[in-house]
């Protein structure tokens, strides 16, 4: 490949530099220019191998004298520039170095031509030059020539920078003679007058001969001067000529020239006080070993050897001793003259339109100057100035440039939104309609330059901190910019990416109908490329991140939930702690704790298990004005391996918050961080991080994962209810059942239990309690037996005894209980985990019948009594009350009738004591109520008391538990002295009559067992005959019919717990009839064993005798 060696440009008039070098700085006033170009044919790439060490000998110290001379090189340069070589010296091309091919000696007189040809095109300012061949060998590369040099190939030239130097050093040399001819011209009248090309014609026809032109021509000689001088390493001596040719062309009034010398003068300071160079770092260059103080007292020897014989300035003549003219110390201008001296020179530019091109550079200068002294302020108001200079029609490639130079200005002041919009001007230009191929890649590469000036940059994490920098309709506007030149570069990915920042970062600034515009443009760019989380790296090495979707669906908050209750773990009691980590003999240890606090402060104080489904809850809202589709939405985590299952979503517009649940199975026990979520909106693929998210609640995202443990499941014979446990419940249950029962109703409750799991169960416990009741539910059929069945039994609420709380029976009560099945198994059950299943009963008691008053009548046997009930049916049917032995009793809604049924006395004290339990009863009170209902059991066994509701086919039992008073118990307690009486040695009780033959002897006998907890006796019976006339008159003088054979006194001696003492007497009746005897209680005043026991333990029957004549009758 070729380097060009001509410009191809819009042609420009002669008498005007068409293309201005903006990268030119004050210093380079005192550099020389030589142009590298190729000759023939010469690969790119080695030509500019070569043009790079050419360029590195920029600077090179004169042999034999201490100045340095500055050279600057380019491989471009236009002919017309040149011409104005006259009026600024450093932009005279003096030298030229080609470099060509040549490959055969036939090839060498062609290659030889045209290098001369090529001097010829800068032949009139030309120093001296040189020829670099590369690939001739033979007898014309031995030939030893100070213009030519022959190297064997481009990677075999060990010497180019120093015959660059040779070079350099021959340039000086002319440098310095012509700037000692000009120092030394005794022309007299006779000085050349140095023109622009513009002028040339201007000056046709002028009296050479007046003073005016003459000291036109003296000024523009002296400026001349200075730039030989300076460019020769002169500095104070160029100092001392721009000041005298400013005095010389001010006179004139030639404006032009005047302004050529401020502008001189201008970098000589500059050159001065600045050594290391405006250029910035790409231009800078060292700055020379003595200090800008001495550099005077340095130049001054090089000085006198140049200076010619004194003598007065004169109009004919040019006086070299400029020490004599201006004061030194008044030579340089101070840092400020120096942008006053810049203001005036490109005014007088200003003057002249030919001159555009040296303003705007003039400009260009004086902004460097600026910022190096840091007053961007009045380098704006040059850069301001630079921008309205016309140019005249400039080509698509030099406006590019224009504006490329305008922007880095405006960025080396710190003006950076203008910088960012010169940049920009220039992008576009770049793919202006009038170019035939637009420059999309450049045009994308000058946007991407205009991000920081814009405070816009391509990572999303700089749009989450703080509020929103920058103005939010331009950066759209570049944004938008950046996705169409990156689809017109053809490259989709791009596109996608530049497209997704835009959403996710300017989503609060964008209207609706620009988001659904937006949205459908990078859906049709997914749809070729889809959007994911890799980095894009440019050619030029730039890395665009990627941008995760954070803001569709904005998330609020993220919170881990715990697994149901029926799948939690829990931890045995006994090993906690055994699997801690640090171990201390300490109870508190502060290292310890300090350790901990971080993983403490994030760590949940729950458990997942591994195997288990596990969910996260976010809550998200839909910023859209459209419904939001959200695919393959999941969780990102790390730590053990977790399996997520993804879902997919549909946010309504603008939705609010709305609750997401996400779900997921760890596969490994360990710790598991939940770090964020991945999704798929519009075709991108999004992983978004917790730690990116701002204003995110959540309650930490570090849990542990358990090993696993088997799973069951609960099944039961009544269908699952809703209803939650009363307020005292503060479990949760696993399953729950409810029913209706009527007061005293049994339902049988078959529960079925499955292990689904993949563990066996190694363990398994039952435990069932009441939750908020004493007189609840009834649970038998425990232990377990297989299968499982438990009879629910509902019992009645105590109520009172009195007719006007009969509203109260229409209250239906609530009675709940609660099953807990414990179990374990599997890797969990190893490290001391198990899981509970509970299952809550909840039982709404309709009340069925009541008893609402219980009273006792005493029966014909001192062993029986009868009961009287009052009962009341609170139902809304008719109810069927039925009793052992006894009649049924139907009762209608709402009626209260009395039931009458006999019943055998109890003996209460047969029945086992319970010993006072502290832990149990934790009062006296407590204890006495115990023994009432273990004693209201034992009636209520006794009775047998059912109720039917024929109409409903239900039936339950009945209770009188609850309104037994303690009268009514005495009533029913058999006494502990039980009383037996045999006549002729026949029990005589209830309505048993003895029959006898009068005047025989009739065998009486009493019979006492103690039955009491402690010994009784000794008792005095006495037996008194009578007779009932059953008209309410008891005859008891029977001395003439009844006799006793002996006394009618009976003694017992005292009778010890649990033994029987017996008396024995006889009597004889006289005559025929029915008698009674009434055995009293004799109160024996020799003892007091009977005084202190109640009345009712003396219950002796009463004895029906029947005398007849004739001998009773057989089996009577």
């Amino acid at each position: 490949m070729s380097c060009v060696q001509s410009c191809t440009s819009v042609p420009h008039s002669d008498e005007e530099m068409s293309v201005p070098d903006y990268m030119q700085c004050a210093e380079d006033h005192q550099t020389v220019l030589v142009v590298v170009q190729p000759v023939g044919i010469v690969p790119e790439d080695q030509f500019f191998r070569i043009y790079k060490r050419i360029a590195s000998v920029s600077q090179v110290s004169v042999r034999d004298s201490q100045r340095q001379l500055y050279i600057r090189y380019r491989h471009h340069y236009l002919p017309e520039n040149n011409e104005w070589g006259d009026f600024q010296t450093h932009r005279k091309v003096v030298g030229l170095i080609a470099v060509t091919t040549c490959a055969s000696a036939k090839e060498w007189p062609q290659t030889s031509e045209r290098f001369h040809g090529q001097k010829e095109v800068f032949g009139s300012t030309l120093y001296d030059s040189r020829l670099l061949v590369f690939g001739l060998q033979g007898e014309i590369a031995e030939q030893q020539r100070t213009d030519v040099a022959f190297y064997p190939a481009f990677d075999q030239c060990p010497d180019v920078e120093k015959r660059v130097e040779d070079f350099v050093e021959s340039i000086f040399i002319v440098l310095e003679s012509k700037r000692l001819d000009r120092a030394t011209d005794k022309s007299g009248d006779k000085i050349h007058l140095l023109c622009v090309p513009f002028e040339k014609k201007d000056f046709v026809g002028l009296d050479t001969d007046s003073r005016h032109y003459k000291k036109r021509c003296q000024g523009r000689m002296r400026k001349h001067v200075g730039d030989l001088c300076l460019q020769a390493g002169m500095l104070q001596d160029a100092l001392v000529h721009y000041h005298m040719a400013v005095e010389l062309l001010r006179g004139v009034n030639d404006f032009l020239w005047l302004g050529a010398a401020l502008e001189g003068l201008c970098s000589a300071s500059v050159i001065f006080h600045y050594p290391g160079g405006t250029a910035g770092k790409t231009g800078a260059r060292k700055p020379k070993q003595s200090q800008p103080a001495d550099a005077g007292k340095r130049h001054r020897p090089g000085a006198q050897e140049v200076l010619i014989d004194p003598g007065a300035l004169s109009a004919n003549g040019i006086s070299a001793d400029t020490s004599t003219e201006i004061g030194r110390a008044k030579n340089c201008l101070s840092p400020e003259d120096i942008i006053e001296k810049y203001k005036d020179a490109i005014s007088y530019y200003g003057k002249y339109k030919n001159a555009g091109v040296i303003e705007l550079e003039a400009c260009v200068k004086a902004v460097r100057v600026l910022a190096i002294q840091k007053r961007a302020m009045e380098a704006s108001e040059f850069l301001q100035n630079a921008v309205y200079i016309n140019l005249g029609q400039l080509s698509e490639e030099e406006k590019i440039q224009r504006y490329s130079i305008l922007s880095e200005l405006y960025d080396l002041i710190g003006f950076q939104r203008k910088s960012a919009f010169f940049k920009r001007v220039a992008a576009m230009q770049c793919v202006a309609p009038t170019i035939p191929e637009p420059g999309w890649r450049a045009c994308y590469k000058l946007l991407l330059e205009t991000l920081p000036g814009y405070s816009l940059s391509l990572d999303p994490k700089d749009f989450s901190k703080g509020t929103h920098r920058g103005w939010a309709a331009v950066q759209m506007r570049l944004l938008h910019e950046l996705v169409y030149a990156s689809r017109r570069m053809g490259n989709p990915a791009l596109s996608v990416r530049h497209l997704s920042f835009l959403l996710q970062t300017m989503l609060d600034f964008v209207s609706d109908q620009e988001k659904k515009e937006v949205t459908q443009s990078l859906e049709n760019y997914t749809s070729k490329c889809p959007g994911g989380m890799e980095v894009i790296t440019l050619p030029d090495g730039l890395k665009l991140p990627p941008v995760p979707f954070t803001k569709l669906p904005i998330v609020r908050s993220v919170k881990l939930l715990d697994l149901p209750a029926s799948l939690r773990p829990h931890k045995v009691k006994g090993l906690l702690g055994q699997n801690m980590s640090t171990a201390s003999p300490f109870i508190y240890s502060p290292i310890i704790m300090h350790n901990r606090g971080e993983e403490r402060c994030k760590k949940i104080d729950f458990q997942w298990v591994q195997g288990d489904v596990c969910e996260v809850q976010l809550m998200v809202y839909n910023p859209m004005p459209f419904e939001l589709r959200v695919e393959n939405m999941g969780l990102l985590t790390s730590g053990v391996e977790f399996e997520s299952l993804p879902a997919a979503l549909s946010l309504p517009a603008e939705s609010g918050l709305y609750p997401v649940t996400l779900v997921g199975v760890p596969r490994t026990s360990g710790n598991i961080t939940v770090n964020g979520y991945h999704t798929s909106v519009f075709g991108v693929n999004s992983d978004c991080l917790l730690e990116g998210l701002t204003n995110v609640k959540t309650g930490g995202c570090l849990v542990e994962v358990v090993p696993s443990l088997p799973r069951l499941q609960l099944t039961t014979s009544l269908p699952r209810s809703v209803n939650v446990l009363a307020p005292l419940s503060k479990e949760e249950l696993s399953s729950r059942v409810s029913l209706q029962l009527f007061n005293g109703e049994t339902q049988q409750l078959t529960i079925t239990l499955e292990n689904i799991g993949t563990e066996d169960i190694q363990s398994l416990e039952l435990t069932s309690k009441m939750v908020n009741t004493k007189d609840g539910i009834s649970v038998t059929g425990l232990p377990i037996s297989s299968p499982l069945r438990h009879v629910l039994k509902p019992r009645a609420e105590k109520s009172g005894g009195t007719e006007g709380g009969k509203t109260e029976y229409s209250h239906i009560k609530s009675l709940e209980a609660v099953l807990n099945f414990k179990y374990s198994g599997g890797p969990g059950k190893v490290e001391g985990y198990y899981r509970e299943l509970s299952l809550g009963v909840h039982v709404d008691v309709e009340p069925s019948v009541f008893f609402t008053r219980v009273s006792t009548l005493p029966a014909t046997s001192t062993r029986q009594c009868h009961l009287l009930l009052d009962v009341f049916n609170s139902t809304e049917h008719e109810v069927t009350v039925s009793a052992k032995n006894n009649q049924d009793l139907v009762l209608h809604a709402s009626e209260c009738q009395r039931m009458a049924i006999q019943v055998d006395r109890i003996d209460f004290e047969s029945l086992p004591q319970r010993e006072p339990d502290p832990q149990r009863y934790a009062s006296a009170k407590q204890l006495e109520e115990e023994r009432l209902r273990a004693q209201g059991c034992q009636i209520n066994s006794k009775l047998g008391l059912c109720w039917t509701i024929p109409s409903l086919r239900r039936q339950g039992e009945a209770s009188v538990e609850g309104v037994l008073n303690q009268l009514v118990l005495e009533h029913l307690q058999l006494a502990p002295l039980q009383w037996d009486v045999a006549v002729s040695g026949k029990p005589c009780d209830c309505d048993v009559v003895a029959q006898c033959r009068v005047g025989e002897a009739v065998e009486l006998e009493v019979r006492l067992t103690n039955r009491s907890q402690g010994p009784v006796g000794p008792f005095a019976l006495t037996a008194i005959p009578c007779q009932d006339y059953q008209n309410g008159v008891l005859n008891h003088e029977l001395q003439d019919a009844v006799t006793f054979i002996g006394s009618n006194t009976f003694h017992i001696d005292a009778v010890k717990p649990q033994e029987k003492a017996v008396c024995a007497g006889a009597l004889l009746f006289l005559c025929t009839g029915d008698f009674y005897l009434n055995i009293r209680f004799q109160d024996d005043s020799s003892s007091s064993g009977g005084r202190e026991l109640p009345l009712s333990w003396f219950c002796l029957p009463s004895v029906h005798i029947k005398a007849l004549d004739t001998p009773p009758e057989a089996g009577a």
